[in-house]
């Protein structure tokens, strides 16, 4: 990856994309495969979230032509959507059509077909409601592609056969409310809490966890989780809060083997990029995005990102192509932005 510059850097307007949306954004994600919803398999879709403070939310779905740098928005395949979503992710693997789960109320799945949207399953994770505490967050699992585990405010995180719409197992995973999720292997995952504990979960022995971080403040909750699927001794976390990105390497636990502190607000997200082990993004309240190597030794001094884009306002949430992972999105305000990188 390119080494731009140790200063602020604007990307050039043919690495820039912009969306503009007529409501907030947050939530998004890339898929794999345009099948079934465009007409040009090299198009990448692109589905993005409302955050309106209200019932009444809307999912949009993008496309995405490289060769001409347009993002066009695809009216017959926008839906509405019940609260913001949380999270929305596409099926890790390349469906015909592709399969879109979204998190809030409920996990819900929706299927792309004959250019229009279904939604094929609402699961509820409650035995005994008909209500769903709030969840926070969800993964899918990359290696068993009809498991995703959710994260919910009632401390639980909870496994779903997505293909039998049951719950495979249900944990309660931390002390607190339970804010990320993230699979690493087949029937191993982690989760973050408001109780300020990174715990790994192994589906095999069920009754126990492995604290592999806790908060070094006490009482300061970890708000997102994410796992390099590239290289599963690693994964990053981010504290509420804190201009931190903390890298741990589940092999040394509570130790963190680097912080990344150039932030100069509060950190939203961050995404490790999916075609290497060893560069990560992240976004803030300071309207940047930083793009880091992890170290091969400690620096005394901390560490500089290798590139970084401002982006004008509080940069909320992102996404790294995994299709095309020379680009990334970013939302912020009413705007999804694609970077090139």
């Amino acid at each position: 990856m390119e080494n731009l510059t140790q200063e602020s850097h604007l990307l050039p307007n043919n690495t820039l994309v912009t969306y503009d949306s007529p409501y907030p954004l947050y939530a998004m994600s890339f898929s794999l495969s345009s099948a079934g919803i465009s007409r040009r398999s090299s198009d990448q879709i692109i589905a993005v979230g409302s955050f309106i403070e209200e019932y009444n939310n809307r999912i949009d779905i993008l496309t995405f032509d490289e060769e001409t740098l347009t993002l066009t928005l695809s009216p017959n395949l926008s839906f509405p959507h019940p609260y913001p979503p949380t999270k929305l992710m596409f099926q890790p693997s390349a469906s015909s059509p592709p399969i879109l789960a979204s998190s809030a109320d409920f996990l819900r799945l929706y299927s792309f077909k004959n250019d229009s949207i279904e939604l094929v399953s609402n699961l509820n994770n409650s035995k005994s409601s008909d209500f769903c505490a709030p969840l926070t967050s969800f993964d899918w699992n990359d290696v068993v592609p009809q498991r995703i585990g959710t994260s919910s405010i009632d401390t639980t995180c909870t496994i779903w056969d997505i293909e039998k719409c049951v719950v495979e197992t249900q944990l309660i995973a931390h002390d607190k409310e339970v804010y990320d999720i993230a699979w690493g292997e087949a029937g191993v995952f982690a989760s973050v809490s408001a109780d300020g504990s990174v715990r790994i979960f192994d589906l095999r022995d069920k009754e126990h966890s492995t604290i592999v971080y806790e908060s070094p403040e006490p009482d300061t909750p970890l708000l997102r989780l994410a796992w390099n699927k590239q290289d599963l001794r690693y994964m990053a976390t981010t504290l509420m809060d804190s201009n931190k990105v903390v890298i741990l390497d589940i092999r040394s636990p509570t130790m963190p083997v680097a912080e990344f502190e150039r932030h100069q607000a509060s950190v939203n997200a961050v995404a490790w990029a999916p075609h290497s082990g060893r560069h990560i993004c992240s976004v803030g309240d300071d309207a940047q995005a930083l793009i880091w190597e992890l170290p091969t030794v400690a620096a005394p001094n901390g560490i500089d990102p290798l590139s970084m884009y401002n982006a004008g306002s509080e940069i909320n949430q992102l996404q790294w192509s995994a299709a095309q992972p020379e680009w990334i999105s970013i939302a912020f305000s009413n705007k999804l932005q694609l970077l090139r990188v």
